[in-house]
């Protein structure tokens, strides 16, 4: 018996259902794609994925990080409702999630729904907790940071997730900027990080303004310098005021 890619690949497309998922049925009905759909309808596998045309536009943020502070993963896991959001089924699914990607260091899609999850794929236990749950989930987005440094984050509430990576500094300097970034959403690190299309269309903006106010040509120049000034400030971490200390800089 001999299964091939296209054969999981129609399977897929019959069901709706996972690679693996599909693949394991095939096996389990040794190529007979009839009885390996009806094995995933069985198991519920097609029920969940039949609500892949749902909209899944709630959710939580969540975040794991290693025990020596060195790796850490934020994911974003979609459902339908606020209510299952809270659910502990849920929640702890997206918990798992964030702890596999830092245990198994995974930094892409494919990599994270064939991961072990307790004994079964990241996407069985998805398909069997929408099965549970009767609505869709997904996994929205993640990013895991692996670059040896310090990582710490902030978790504000379900909604929003803030992870930084330091080189040098302390835990406790890390959950400080990434609180101060949950307060003061910087664009950038510093203004160097600053695109320069986004400068120039911001300069732009100024000029018509203050020609439009009538100020001399000679002028505009060196007002255009100061609001672009005041602008960097306001979008770059290192040169915002301090949520905790407004009296100083990120920067200091």
């Amino acid at each position: 018996m001999t299964i091939t890619a296209a054969d999981i690949a129609k399977l897929r497309a019959m069901t709706g259902a996972g690679m693996m998922d599909c693949k394991g049925a095939m096996e389990e009905a040794q190529g007979d794609m009839e009885k390996a759909a009806d094995i995933l309808r069985k198991k519920g596998i097609v029920k969940a994925a039949k609500r892949a045309d749902k909209i899944a536009s709630e959710g939580m943020v969540t975040g794991y990080v290693s025990a020596d502070n060195k790796v850490g993963a934020l994911v974003e896991v979609n459902c339908e409702t606020d209510f299952v959001s809270g659910s502990d089924n849920f929640v702890a699914f997206a918990n798992n999630v964030a702890k596999a990607i830092v245990e198994n260091k995974i930094s892409d899609e494919a990599a994270l729904m064939n991961a072990d999850l307790g004994g079964e794929t990241v996407q069985s236990v998805l398909n069997n907790l929408g099965l549970t749950l009767g609505e869709k989930i997904s996994v929205r987005r993640f990013a895991l940071y692996n670059d040896n440094k310090l990582v710490a984050t902030y978790l504000h509430g379900k909604k929003m997730g803030i992870m930084v990576e330091l080189e040098g500094g302390t835990v406790a300097l890390g959950m400080d900027v990434a609180l101060h970034i949950a307060a003061s959403n910087p664009k950038c690190v510093d203004r160097t990080g600053v695109d320069p299309e986004l400068v120039e269309r911001e300069k732009a903006i100024y000029i018509d303004q203050l020609k439009q106010q009538g100020k001399p040509e000679n002028m505009i120049e060196n007002i255009v310098k100061g609001k672009l000034e005041k602008f960097y400030a306001e979008i770059s971490l290192t040169e915002q005021p301090f949520i905790k200390n407004e009296e100083i800089k990120v920067g200091k």
